[in-house]
């Protein structure tokens, strides 16, 4: 087995570790991030509804984003 594989698994074990971590201490204060403006949100008469958290995916996807090239930057791969 490839040995840079059992890097990115340890690098993706200690990003999900440190995402727990965030959620299980801070998520009480991050109860805004599913209720962005722009997020779309259609809630029937009959209690019926669709919600799609566009602006929340978008947010989360540049923040992943700059993460990732900060990575490759200083770990130069």
């Amino acid at each position: 087995m490839n040995p840079t594989i059992g890097k990115y698994i340890i690098l993706i074990g200690a990003a999900l570790l440190l995402i727990g971590g965030i959620i299980f201490f801070f998520g009480d204060r991050l109860g805004w991030l599913g209720r962005l403006p722009g997020d779309i949100r259609i809630e029937g008469k009959n209690g019926g509804g669709f919600y799609f958290p566009i602006v929340t995916c978008i947010v989360i996807s540049l923040v992943l984003n700059l993460l990732i090239v900060l990575i490759r930057r200083f770990f130069g791969s």
